[in-house]
């Protein structure tokens, strides 16, 4: 049996716990600001010091915690454990140092993988995946991230970037992305897209209940002002989800036929609108994938909800100390 800490590096907060590689079993969960305004140094400290307030916690001792999984919003160089662009954190995290850092501090093996990988490998290791030898997932919040799974390997690329499925083109056509591309399906399906389609078909003058929901105040309008429009039967409110649907569907097909997966693993909070989401999907997939047999691959919701990053990264720690 082995231990391991798995922390999810966030914008808003620090989430690290000890978890059992054999069960999967999370202990002494810990969630902290992250204050990040204060610079990576003390962001870092800050780490560090959750990782030992939360080995106490467990009771267990510096030396039974095999290694640590820091799962981060972004780029980086998993070799050398440098971050190398993160982009919800202000402040510099170009090439800090932020596993070795981390090993100074606590003595204990530390290994960086990008967030969204994390809940990708934590899903096949104890969520919706396990059993799998191929999966991709889908992570539908503020952004849109993704992770592939090959042979029970999680995808990498030439430079640890492959995966970045939000960022498909669905829509050649489509709006411009942050990233510099048009049409991205984080252009459509996520959080902020969403949003933006309601506000859109406020300041439109659509025939909507959108703006009496949040009493005309549009900065309180948000994806479940959106989701709780479309249950109460407003036709503007459902298209928008139905839009986002369809176009995850696109992206799914891509990667359908491209991949032949066991599983597509769908999490993330949009994700929670459950069929009025995946019937629009499911009718994008079927009306594009013809030469796979869709008999043999599942689309599934994620399990692990918000516990899925930090079992990821631990044990992506434990993947990358046994190799």
């Amino acid at each position: 049996m082995g231990y391991f800490i798995g922390c999810d590096l966030g914008g808003t907060n620090l989430r690290a716990a000890v978890v059992n590689s054999v069960t999967g079993e999370v202990n002494s969960l810990t969630i902290i600001p992250t204050m990040a305004h204060e610079g990576y140094e003390a962001v870092l400290l800050r780490m560090a010091n959750l990782f030992k307030d939360i080995i106490e916690k467990s009771k267990l001792k510096s030396d039974d915690i095999q290694g640590i999984g820091i799962g981060v919003p972004g780029m980086m160089d998993f070799e050398s454990g440098l971050t190398t662009f993160i982009t919800n954190l202000p402040g510099h995290w170009i090439n800090v140092p932020v596993a070795p850092i981390i090993k100074e501090k606590t003595g204990i093996p530390a290994f960086l993988i990008n967030d969204v990988r994390a809940i990708t490998w934590g899903e096949l290791k104890f969520g919706a995946g396990k059993g799998c030898q191929s999966l991709v997932c889908y992570a539908l919040g503020t952004g849109i991230g993704g992770g592939i799974v090959v042979n029970n390997q999680l995808v990498l690329g030439n430079s640890g970037q492959a995966g970045e499925l939000g960022h498909m083109t669905v829509d050649p056509n489509g709006p411009l992305c942050n990233c510099g591309n048009h049409g991205c399906l984080e252009q459509y399906s996520s959080g902020p897209a969403i949003k933006a389609a309601a506000l859109k078909a406020i300041s439109h003058g659509g025939t909507t209940i959108l703006g009496e929901m949040v009493g005309y105040d549009l900065n309180k309008m948000t994806p479940e002002v959106v989701y709780n429009a479309a249950m109460k039967g407003d036709t503007i409110a459902r298209t928008i989800y139905e839009n986002a649907g369809y176009y995850l569907g696109i992206a799914i097909a891509n990667s359908i036929v491209t991949l032949e997966p066991q599983k597509i693993v769908i999490g993330g909070g949009i994700a929670q609108a459950g069929e009025l989401l995946f019937a629009p999907m499911r009718k994008a997939i079927q009306e594009r994938v013809f030469l796979v047999p869709m008999d043999r691959i599942e689309i599934v919701q994620a399990e692990l909800g918000n516990n899925a990053g930090v079992i990821g990264a631990s044990m992506w720690a434990e993947n990358r100390i046994q190799k």
